[in-house]
């Protein structure tokens, strides 16, 4: 397994609990990551970072991610991680520095941040973004590499997805799609593997925002780009267990690996992979059939089977992260055909399903009761004294990738390893400094010095920024007109 790059962009609901709450959503996700950067926890951005992105509108934290608003969601980055234990790590850390600022303003029992990709009121959707640096030798303008890897991610849902109840039929679903044709969707779905699949209308697209694809194919490497290329993903669930993040983003580096080595079999390519993954999510029976390119008649579940061998044929004892997927990857493909309730704390839309059908059970209701609808969201909710993913982890059921400890720590230092470390150290000085700053993921300038890039998101540049941040007076004030012109 290749070193990797990852990286994990996280959008949340906001659920307000109480009708005559003071304040909209919009205003308490300002009001929220106001308070984070009151609370020094990072630096404001002073500058434009686009024309929806005015100076304020978010920042760099002292762990080397970043907190924004993005259309009006509170949406936190990840620093760039080396590893999956530090990913799953750094993840958590985001939702607990955005759950403990809500709690700072006392709405803690009013107001709710859920991690989850679907308004069940409004069917609106917003996303969980992946993100993998690969080689710029990486064929990616090959169509081929491309529908192998979207049947790979079509597929993967199987154990990546959050689940959902209900569906929603947007309109068009397809790009090409006659905007004025009435659709309705008659189709009766009680529940869904994936929260996104109703939502995804092309195999490949390059905007992310109006035309949402399995593949996205944007080129913005963020690093040296004559040596990177990053692959920024918006088909996937937010994921609450810790197992499904990492097994999610470790699979799909491995299938990344595998196409890169050219030992990706173009057998496993499917007719369809914007219908299939509709299919597989909406299937009430969990068969997940699908059809391949090659008119062959297979399911994603076999196809993953597949996958899975040829990863351990080709990438087994290459390191502990790839040892770590593998097996894991095996395990959930092995209990999947036993039932929902074998896979409890490790995929997300096996526990949410048993534990909404045990409800059902007991208080005899339909999967269209809005106590279940509720129930959905409260299985994302960050909040850990109500939310419903949380009572697994205190009963030990959730299988765990990181600790308590190690999220605490997270959410006040950068990863090692990744030019994140650097970039934690210069926001940390900067919290307390007057200077005049323009920070970005490849490098950052202060007052009128020349820009320091950090162009090798593999190297810390800690040594280097703190030397450099020595000859540096960090008390000068900040002069607005004279360092931007």
């Amino acid at each position: 397994m290749k070193r990797r790059i990852y990286g994990i962009e996280t959008e949340y609901g906001l659920l307000i609990k109480e009708e005559d709450f003071k304040y909209g959503p919009i205003d308490v996700a300002v009001r929220v990551k106001n308070h984070i950067f009151d609370k020094k926890q990072g630096v404001l951005d002073l500058h434009y970072r686009a024309n929806d992105e005015p100076p304020g509108n978010g920042g760099f934290l002292v762990n080397g991610g970043r907190v924004y608003l993005d259309m009006g969601h509170l949406e936190y980055a990840s620093p760039e991680c080396s590893n999956l234990t530090d990913l799953v790590t750094f993840d958590r850390a985001g939702d607990m520095v955005v759950q403990e600022a809500l709690e700072d303003l006392g709405w803690g029992d009013q107001v709710a941040f859920i991690k989850n990709n679907v308004d069940l009121e409004t069917n609106a959707t917003f996303g969980c973004h992946e993100n993998y640096l690969v080689s710029r030798a990486f064929q990616f303008d090959n169509r081929e590499n491309l529908r192998l890897l979207a049947s790979f991610l079509v597929t993967r849902q199987i154990y990546a997805g959050a689940g959902r109840t209900g569906a929603c039929n947007p309109q068009p679903f397809r790009d090409w799609d006659d905007i004025h044709q009435a659709k309705k969707d008659t189709e009766e779905v009680h529940f869904q593997l994936s929260q996104r699949a109703d939502h995804i209308p092309n195999e490949f697209y390059r905007w992310v925002q109006y035309n949402r694809a399995i593949v996205n194919t944007r080129d913005e490497p963020l690093s040296d780009p004559s040596k990177y290329r990053r692959i920024h993903l918006l088909v996937g669930d937010s994921n609450m267990s810790e197992f499904a993040t990492a097994l999610k983003m470790g699979t799909t580096s491995l299938m990344m690996e595998l196409i890169e080595l050219g030992v990706a079999n173009p057998d496993w390519i499917l007719a369809d992979s914007v219908a299939a993954m509709r299919s597989i999510s909406r299937d009430q029976e969990f068969k997940w059939h699908i059809q391949m390119r090659d008119g062959n008649q297979s399911t994603a579940l076999e196809l993953q089977w597949e996958m899975l061998k040829t990863a351990k044929e080709y990438l087994a004892g290459a390191n502990a992260d790839a040892d770590w997927v593998i097996e894991a990857w095996e395990s959930v493909l092995t209990d999947l055909p036993k039932g929902p309730e074998h896979l409890i704390g490790r995929v997300d839309w096996a526990a949410k399903y048993w534990l909404l059908t045990e409800f059902m059970e007991a208080e005899n209701l339909g999967w269209k009761d809005p106590w279940v609808k509720s129930l959905d969201l409260e299985y994302h909710n960050l909040n850990r004294n109500v939310g419903l993913y949380w009572g697994l982890e205190e009963t030990g059921d959730a299988n765990r990738k990181t600790t308590d400890a190690a999220i605490e720590h997270a959410k006040h230092n950068p990863p090692r390893g990744t030019r994140a470390d650097g970039r934690g150290e210069l926001v940390k000085r900067l919290v307390e400094s007057q200077t005049g700053y323009l920070i970005d993921w490849i490098g950052f300038r202060l007052n009128k010095e020349e820009p320091f890039l950090m162009l090798d998101p593999f190297v810390s540049y800690k040594k280097d920024i703190r030397a450099y941040l020595e000859r540096m007076d960090l008390q000068q004030p900040f002069d607005r007109d004279s360092f931007f012109r």
